[in-house]
């Protein structure tokens, strides 16, 4: 079991650094262009399944709460919390639509989505990336594995180099935390 414990936590590792190496230029520019809008009045807008659920969430409350230190709250919404619209969206129009509904009452030019699916397949993920892109506005995929269809969707894309769901989650909060770090650091110094 322990041999068990220390490949994980290496794994882990291993591509959380390969994936930086890859992409450490794109988070820089997507943190400013993040911040700039906001600055302008954006606002972010996240979602996904699951556990991709639960990181829009965690990645909303990091901004509108605080990430490292007090300063006024930022606009960040995950689009994966209010019961009554998911239930009464996916009994009315579908579940593929859940997401798509809301980007479309909510998202303009000025704001960023930012969709998260592990395997870059997920339908609700897909339509509402693509709803977003109509809208112009800022799009960004966190994904994983070959990207699935998600990374034709992305003005910035991000696919971690692992097909092993744990894996790929583990990486998408480490570069949502990177991204709240480098944005607060932008906008309050």
């Amino acid at each position: 079991m322990r041999e068990r414990i220390f490949t994980i936590f290496k794994e882990s590792a291993e591509i959380k650094i390969a994936f930086v190496e890859r992409y450490a230029p794109q988070i820089e520019e997507l943190s400013k262009e993040i911040a700039g809008r906001l600055k302008d009045g954006g606002t972010i807008y996240l979602f996904g399944n699951g556990g991709s659920a639960a990181d829009a969430q965690h990645i909303a409350a990091e901004l509108v709460g605080r990430f490292s230190k007090n300063r006024p709250p930022l606009k960040a919404v995950a689009l994966t919390t209010d019961t009554s619209i998911l239930t009464a969206l996916g009994n009315d129009f579908g579940f593929e639509t859940v997401f798509e509904r809301q980007v479309d009452a909510f998202v303009s030019s000025k704001d960023v989505v930012i969709g998260i699916t592990t395997s870059g397949n997920s339908k609700n993920v897909l339509r509402a990336l693509k709803r977003a892109k109509e809208k112009s506005a800022l799009t960004v995929v966190f994904t994983g594995g070959d990207g699935g269809k998600a990374k034709e969707f992305g003005d910035y894309t991000f696919i971690v180099p692992s097909f092993e769901t744990p894996r790929i989650q583990e990486c998408h909060i480490t570069l949502g935390h990177t991204l709240c770090e480098l944005i607060e650091k932008i906008l309050f110094g």
